[in-house]
């Protein structure tokens, strides 16, 4: 891992030297023949230019990130991967057990925000969580912490004169603390009102660690699954179009969705899971995993094009500035949106995570081209 370390450092020098002389193209992802993109490169081969190869995915995330994208490109392009191995550990968090333990206050906090006519952040300062307002309720996205919902979520609402009891939906994107810890907080001060929305596998991963998720876990009697198919849910005049979006966890959802500022309708991509929280670093299942995060950056990717989304969300201000951009709403006036990215940014986002993963599965094969030959 020392030496992985060593030549990501190595990559990043070089990649930034050569930042003037021009984005280094790679192939398009042609389509195999269940839809899924292919990776755009040839079998592992000792005598490939993986260096190369991994230098020229490193630029073209780059180029895509331009200044909107940065965060993502340096958390999944150049910060250490989190090395998300399988577990079968099944362990309650000690800030659940005991309250006092919880982070303070000052380390997540943020002022709840209306960022669009019917869209409001009631995030914090390093996780998000979104509440859409439709013709016939409320719709929650992600939920932060368990120790942050009542604060974040619940009392800032009461800013906008909204009613935990309007909550008719919840879609969790992933079954992750940061994500999924507020839901039974939330979902119980609906009076049971709110469906929770996941995908199919973190349903599993959740009813299989009753103790890691004490104090988080949905109503499994009124839930919806999510399979590996899209599915769109109806409330009133809105359409969620939920994309499954493995790679992250194996249930991670994405959604598009529409929101209007000023009256004038804006797409949202929201993308559910960014990191590279999976095992990566063995050939063996770093290689397979990998893909399946690329083939799902990609899927998304062409999901938002298609629909024309001109807005990126993501439950992490890290991938879209959402804290940062929050707080530039109380100036803006009349003037543009600051969440308003732009279609062309949209499909760039995609790109960064999907060469950002590139950069990583392109050591892994060299790695088990060295140990077959």
């Amino acid at each position: 891992m020392q030496r992985r370390a060593r030549t990501r450092i190595m990559l990043l020098t070089a990649a930034l030297l050569l930042a003037g002389a021009g984005a280094a193209a790679t192939p398009a992802f042609a389509q195999s023949a269940n839809g899924h993109p292919k990776p755009p490169h040839p079998s592992p081969s000792p005598s490939r230019d993986y260096d190369g190869e991994i230098l020229a995915a490193q630029q073209a995330a780059k180029t895509a990130a331009g200044l909107e994208h940065l965060g993502t490109l340096n958390r999944v392009c150049f910060l250490p991967p989190v090395n998300g191995a399988p577990s079968d550990s099944d362990v309650t968090p000690g800030y659940i057990l005991d309250p006092s333990k919880a982070p303070a206050k000052s380390t997540w906090y943020a002022d709840s925000t209306q960022v669009f006519d019917d869209l409001y952040w009631v995030g914090g300062s390093i996780h998000s969580a979104w509440l859409l307002k439709t013709s016939a309720g409320l719709i929650l996205f992600d939920s932060g912490y368990q120790y942050s919902a009542q604060t974040l979520i619940l009392d800032g609402m009461k800013k906008f004169g909204l009613k935990p009891t309007d909550i008719k939906y919840i879609f969790i994107s992933h079954a992750h603390a940061d994500h999924i810890g507020g839901v039974q907080v939330v979902q119980q001060a609906t009076g049971g009102n709110a469906r929770v929305v996941m995908g199919a596998a973190d349903w599993d991963a959740v009813a299989a660690h009753p103790k890691q998720f004490l104090g988080q876990t949905p109503d499994f009697s009124t839930g919806i699954r999510v399979g590996t198919k899209d599915m769109d849910i109806r409330l009133g005049d809105t359409t969620i179009h939920v994309v499954p979006t493995p790679g992250h966890t194996p249930g991670t959802n994405s959604y598009i969705f529409t929101v209007h500022d000023y009256g004038v309708p804006h797409v949202v991509a929201y993308s559910g899971g960014t990191a590279l929280g999976f095992q990566n670093d063995v050939p063996n299942p770093g290689i397979h995993n990998l893909q399946v995060y690329i083939d799902s950056a990609r899927k998304m990717q062409a999901e938002a094009v298609a629909s024309g989304a001109d807005v990126l969300l993501s439950n992490h201000s890290e991938f879209d500035n959402a804290y940062v951009k929050s707080r530039m709403m109380a100036s803006r006036g009349f003037g543009p949106n600051p969440f308003v990215n732009g279609k062309a940014s949209v499909k760039s986002y995609f790109d960064v995570t999907a060469e950002c993963a590139l950069a990583d599965q392109l050591p892994l094969e060299k790695m088990a081209a060295q140990q077959h030959h």
